[in-house]
């Protein structure tokens, strides 16, 4: 199970995953965010893992095609909150090469006013 939380606020889309990100829940995460990035031409997005429990190659592929999407519109995608287990994910995909990660929403909020 999947919660996806979202928050847009001085221009970033704020994202907060709840649960399991993999081949199961993904079509919750593009429906309540992909559309939100392509309808809307977002730029800036923070992902909050904070209580995310899981995630598979489909939930960090669905990741990396937000990251390429704010990309394309000029922008950046950040990610905060990573547990242990989240982080040993994210860092054998390479994904951590893309998507800066910081600690928390405030930091990321700083990071992307300051560009």
């Amino acid at each position: 199970m999947l919660t996806v939380g979202t928050e847009f606020r001085k221009g970033i889309l704020f994202v907060r995953l709840r649960g399991h990100l993999n081949k199961d829940t993904i079509n919750k995460m593009n429906k309540r965010v992909t559309k939100i990035v392509k309808e809307n031409g977002i730029r800036n997005i923070v992902f909050n893992f904070t209580n995310l429990k899981s995630i598979d190659i489909k939930g960090i592929n669905t990741i990396f095609y937000n990251y390429e999407l704010c990309k394309s519109n000029d922008g950046r995608s950040l990610m905060c909150g990573n547990n242990d287990n989240i982080r040993k994910k994210l860092k054998k995909s390479r994904l951590i090469n893309y998507v800066y990660e910081t600690t928390d929403e405030l930091s990321a909020m700083n990071i992307l006013n300051l560009r």
